[in-house]
């Protein structure tokens, strides 16, 4: 089992950046790809990007190449989000998860952090 716990939203300018944390609890975290997705009121939960259990492997959506990168550290437990030249159509609940399956798709994945909230204002 995989306890997951995101932190470092919060509110930034159109063009900034920020670098979200995802901190997992778990002996065997790098068995697991990770995944940030994010969901906007009034919107479906979406992808946003995924890294393989070993950090070798990386899935983008389109909406965020090119600005956002993900990384992980396995000797920490730890997965990075950095986001750069932020939109507001950025603005979103970003949560990470956990998934024995390399995918993009939001049921795939079986444990979920509680989420941190990232605003970008115009």
């Amino acid at each position: 089992q995989v306890q997951l716990v995101e932190s470092g939203g919060g509110l930034v300018q159109a063009g900034g950046s920020l670098r979200l944390s995802c901190a997992a609890s778990g002996r065997t975290f790098r068995s697991y790809a990770i995944g940030w997705f994010r969901q906007a009121p009034g919107k479906e939960r979406e992808f946003v990007a995924a890294v393989s259990g070993g950090g070798v492997s990386t899935l983008y959506a389109d909406s965020v190449k090119g600005r956002f990168t993900i990384s992980r550290d396995n000797a920490k437990n730890t997965v990075y989000l950095q986001m750069n030249s932020l939109k507001p159509e950025d603005t979103a609940v970003y949560y990470c998860a956990a998934s024995l399956k390399w995918s993009t798709s939001w049921n795939n994945y079986d444990y979920w952090g509680q989420g941190t909230q990232v605003t970008v204002s115009s």
